[in-house]
């Protein structure tokens, strides 16, 4: 049974996710005590944590910087607030995904299943190299030339996909449906975030333009004579 970890402020919405969670097969920690959440989350070391922005003393976006410094965690970032910057701002920090509320609870649990089966991987090989490019499935790592770069988890599935698929331009939708399985509730742009995101790490360690849009195609990799 997959633990989640709650952190949210109002009590009766915490009450009422956590008895839906619950009776949907998960177990649930619930934070009512928001002095020390990340230090909470990382001595419970839950599977997933549910995290609200608007909190006291610190906001999930502190939290999550905070407990992305020495975990993988997977975090679903909860916010009551309409605004494409709090989705940037949720990727930025690390999370692996985003929902407003009021949130639909279907689409929650969908996300969170979504979540978790990336979480736990597949019997994918632990290693994808091509051209002095490494991919660490394990560790969510990409290195080149002595110079390595964490990826988030969204981050890694895209990556993953392209080189599976190198030199062959995958679509827009393809990449959704590998990151989301209820592709309907998925923005376009929450994966041109991912995208984005992606990207400058890549260009961090030297890889620029390793990552290449096709205009009205996709995506794909480019393997040029530089790498």
């Amino acid at each position: 049974m997959e633990k989640l970890f709650l952190v949210e402020d109002e009590p009766k919405i915490r009450q009422e996710l956590a008895a839906s969670l619950i009776k949907n097969g998960y177990s649930c920690i619930l934070e009512d005590q928001f002095e020390h959440v990340a230090e909470d989350i990382l001595a419970e070391a839950p599977d997933l944590v549910l995290l609200d922005i608007n909190l006291p003393v610190h906001d999930g976006f502190y939290i999550c910087r905070e407990v992305r410094k020495v975990s993988r965690v997977p975090v679903i970032m909860v916010t009551s607030r309409d605004s494409d910057l709090d989705e940037v701002m949720s990727l930025n920090t690390g999370a692996d995904d985003f929902i407003s509320k009021p949130y639909n609870l279907h689409v929650l649990l969908a996300r969170i299943a979504a979540v978790l089966k990336r979480s736990r991987g597949g019997n994918d090989q632990a290693l994808l190299k091509y051209k002095g490019v490494c991919l660490e499935l394990l560790k969510s790592k990409v290195s080149y030339q002595n110079q390595e770069m964490e990826l988030t988890k969204n981050e890694l599935e895209i990556l993953k996909k392209l080189m599976n698929q190198k030199e062959q331009i995958v679509s827009r939708d393809e990449l959704i449906r590998t990151l989301w399985e209820q592709a309907e509730f998925v923005e376009d742009g929450t994966l041109t975030v991912n995208i984005n995101r992606l990207r400058r790490k890549l260009e961090s360690i030297g890889l620029n333009g390793f990552l290449t849009t096709k205009r009205g195609q996709g995506y794909m990799i480019e393997w040029t004579n530089e790498f």
